[in-house]
Protein backbone atom coordinates (compact mmCIF):
# COMPACT_ATOMS: atom_id res chain seq x y z
CA UNK A 1 0.00 0.00 0.00
CA UNK A 2 2.87 2.41 0.93
CA UNK A 3 5.80 0.66 0.17
CA UNK A 4 7.65 -2.41 -1.23
CA UNK A 5 9.16 -4.13 2.30
CA UNK A 6 6.51 -5.82 3.50
CA UNK A 7 7.52 -5.24 7.36
CA UNK A 8 7.30 -1.24 6.87
CA UNK A 9 4.08 -1.51 4.77
CA UNK A 10 2.62 -2.85 7.80
CA UNK A 11 4.26 -0.21 10.43
CA UNK A 12 3.38 2.46 7.77
CA UNK A 13 0.17 1.66 7.28
CA UNK A 14 -0.87 1.01 10.98
CA UNK A 15 0.63 4.53 11.93
CA UNK A 16 -0.84 6.38 8.71
CA UNK A 17 -4.28 4.81 8.26
CA UNK A 18 -4.85 5.05 12.33
CA UNK A 19 -4.04 8.85 12.41
CA UNK A 20 -6.17 9.18 9.03
CA UNK A 21 -9.01 8.01 10.73
CA UNK A 22 -8.69 9.55 14.16
CA UNK A 23 -8.12 13.09 12.16
CA UNK A 24 -11.95 11.65 10.14
CA UNK A 25 -13.82 11.05 13.56
CA UNK A 26 -12.61 14.57 15.02
CA UNK A 27 -13.87 15.85 11.98
CA UNK A 28 -17.41 14.69 12.64
CA UNK A 29 -17.61 15.34 16.10
CA UNK A 30 -16.85 18.30 15.42
CA UNK A 31 -19.99 18.48 12.68
CA UNK A 32 -22.05 16.26 15.03
CA UNK A 33 -21.23 18.13 18.31
CA UNK A 34 -20.32 17.13 21.86
CA UNK A 35 -22.98 14.59 22.20
CA UNK A 36 -21.05 12.23 19.86
CA UNK A 37 -19.59 10.26 22.65
CA UNK A 38 -21.85 11.67 25.72
CA UNK A 39 -23.17 8.43 27.70
CA UNK A 40 -26.78 9.92 27.68
CA UNK A 41 -28.56 6.82 26.27
CA UNK A 42 -28.06 2.93 25.38
CA UNK A 43 -27.78 4.29 21.91
CA UNK A 44 -25.38 6.39 22.43
CA UNK A 45 -22.94 3.60 24.22
CA UNK A 46 -23.34 1.44 21.21
CA UNK A 47 -22.27 4.55 19.01
CA UNK A 48 -18.90 4.63 21.22
CA UNK A 49 -18.21 1.02 20.62
CA UNK A 50 -18.54 0.81 17.04
CA UNK A 51 -16.55 4.29 16.40
CA UNK A 52 -13.93 2.29 18.75
CA UNK A 53 -14.09 -0.93 16.06
CA UNK A 54 -14.40 1.16 12.92
CA UNK A 55 -11.77 2.92 13.99
CA UNK A 56 -9.82 -0.27 14.62
CA UNK A 57 -10.78 -1.67 11.27
CA UNK A 58 -9.67 1.62 9.45
CA UNK A 59 -6.00 1.16 10.60
CA UNK A 60 -5.62 -2.06 9.84
CA UNK A 61 -6.85 -1.36 6.29
CA UNK A 62 -5.36 -3.89 3.60
CA UNK A 63 -6.32 -1.49 0.79
CA UNK A 64 -7.54 2.16 -0.03
CA UNK A 65 -11.14 0.82 -0.71
CA UNK A 66 -11.75 -0.93 2.78
CA UNK A 67 -10.16 2.44 4.52
CA UNK A 68 -12.51 4.29 2.37
CA UNK A 69 -15.22 2.12 3.43
CA UNK A 70 -14.43 2.16 7.25
CA UNK A 71 -14.78 6.38 6.93
CA UNK A 72 -18.26 6.10 5.04
CA UNK A 73 -19.30 3.61 7.79
CA UNK A 74 -17.91 6.23 10.50
CA UNK A 75 -19.87 9.15 8.71
CA UNK A 76 -23.14 6.92 8.76
CA UNK A 77 -23.35 6.21 12.34
CA UNK A 78 -22.69 9.49 13.12
CA UNK A 79 -25.50 10.65 10.99
CA UNK A 80 -27.65 7.84 12.54
CA UNK A 81 -27.03 9.02 15.70
CA UNK A 82 -27.56 13.16 14.52
CA UNK A 83 -31.18 11.60 13.26
CA UNK A 84 -31.79 9.74 16.24
CA UNK A 85 -31.28 12.43 18.54
CA UNK A 86 -33.87 14.85 16.36
CA UNK A 87 -35.88 12.70 16.27
CA UNK A 88 -36.06 11.94 20.04
CA UNK A 89 -36.39 15.26 21.04
CA UNK A 90 -39.20 15.68 18.20
CA UNK A 91 -41.40 13.11 19.29
CA UNK A 92 -42.28 11.11 22.52
CA UNK A 93 -43.00 7.75 21.25
CA UNK A 94 -39.65 7.97 19.70
CA UNK A 95 -38.34 8.71 22.72
CA UNK A 96 -40.19 5.87 24.54
CA UNK A 97 -39.09 3.54 21.88
CA UNK A 98 -35.39 4.43 22.15
CA UNK A 99 -34.76 5.40 25.29
CA UNK A 100 -34.86 2.99 28.52
CA UNK A 101 -36.76 4.34 31.90
CA UNK A 102 -34.23 5.08 35.03
CA UNK A 103 -35.56 2.81 37.64
CA UNK A 104 -35.08 3.70 41.95
CA UNK A 105 -32.69 0.93 43.26
CA UNK A 106 -32.90 2.79 46.97
CA UNK A 107 -35.70 5.21 48.65
CA UNK A 108 -35.50 7.30 51.84
CA UNK A 109 -32.92 4.56 53.20
CA UNK A 110 -34.60 1.79 52.42
CA UNK A 111 -33.23 -0.68 49.30
CA UNK A 112 -36.00 -1.68 47.05
CA UNK A 113 -35.57 -5.44 46.66
CA UNK A 114 -37.94 -5.82 43.95
CA UNK A 115 -36.76 -3.71 42.10
CA UNK A 116 -33.10 -5.00 42.36
CA UNK A 117 -34.66 -8.16 41.06
CA UNK A 118 -35.96 -6.63 37.97
CA UNK A 119 -33.18 -4.54 36.75
CA UNK A 120 -30.52 -7.73 37.67
CA UNK A 121 -28.50 -5.63 40.41
CA UNK A 122 -26.72 -7.33 43.46
CA UNK A 123 -27.31 -5.88 46.91
CA UNK A 124 -23.17 -5.97 46.89
CA UNK A 125 -22.91 -4.04 43.72
CA UNK A 126 -25.34 -1.17 44.88
CA UNK A 127 -23.39 -1.08 48.17
CA UNK A 128 -20.75 -0.46 46.74
CA UNK A 129 -21.64 2.09 44.69
CA UNK A 130 -23.09 4.19 48.09
CA UNK A 131 -19.67 3.71 49.55
CA UNK A 132 -18.01 5.35 46.05
CA UNK A 133 -20.65 8.24 46.69
CA UNK A 134 -18.88 8.82 50.18
CA UNK A 135 -22.25 7.62 52.03
CA UNK A 136 -22.02 6.83 55.47
CA UNK A 137 -25.32 5.83 56.85
CA UNK A 138 -28.18 4.27 54.67
CA UNK A 139 -30.13 6.95 56.38
CA UNK A 140 -28.49 9.57 54.28
CA UNK A 141 -29.67 8.04 51.30
CA UNK A 142 -32.47 9.92 49.79
CA UNK A 143 -32.96 7.87 46.35
CA UNK A 144 -30.38 5.37 44.33
CA UNK A 145 -31.54 5.23 40.46
CA UNK A 146 -30.31 3.24 37.94
CA UNK A 147 -29.98 5.22 35.27
CA UNK A 148 -30.70 4.67 31.43
CA UNK A 149 -27.14 4.81 30.50
CA UNK A 150 -26.44 1.43 33.17
CA UNK A 151 -24.85 4.04 35.97
CA UNK A 152 -25.92 4.55 39.28
CA UNK A 153 -26.93 7.51 40.99
CA UNK A 154 -26.76 8.08 44.25
CA UNK A 155 -28.54 11.38 45.92
CA UNK A 156 -27.79 12.16 48.95
CA UNK A 157 -28.29 14.27 52.15
CA UNK A 158 -30.94 16.48 53.56
CA UNK A 159 -34.18 16.24 51.04
CA UNK A 160 -34.80 14.94 47.68
CA UNK A 161 -36.74 16.89 45.34
CA UNK A 162 -39.55 14.85 44.02
CA UNK A 163 -38.64 16.47 40.64
CA UNK A 164 -35.19 15.13 40.33
CA UNK A 165 -37.39 11.88 40.01
CA UNK A 166 -39.42 12.42 37.41
CA UNK A 167 -39.23 10.22 34.55
CA UNK A 168 -37.80 7.59 36.87
CA UNK A 169 -39.65 4.09 37.31
CA UNK A 170 -41.12 2.96 40.56
CA UNK A 171 -40.87 -0.96 41.02
CA UNK A 172 -43.25 -1.97 43.70
CA UNK A 173 -42.67 -5.00 46.15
Amino acid sequence: MFVDNPMLDVLLRGVVLAALAMIWIVLLVRVNGLRSFSKMTNFDFVMTVAVGSLLAGASQSTSWGAFVQSLAALSTLFGVQYLAARLRQASDRFEKLMQNQPVVLMRDGKILDEALAHTRVAEDDLIAKLREANVLDFSEVRAVILETTGDISVLHGGECAEDLLQGTERINA
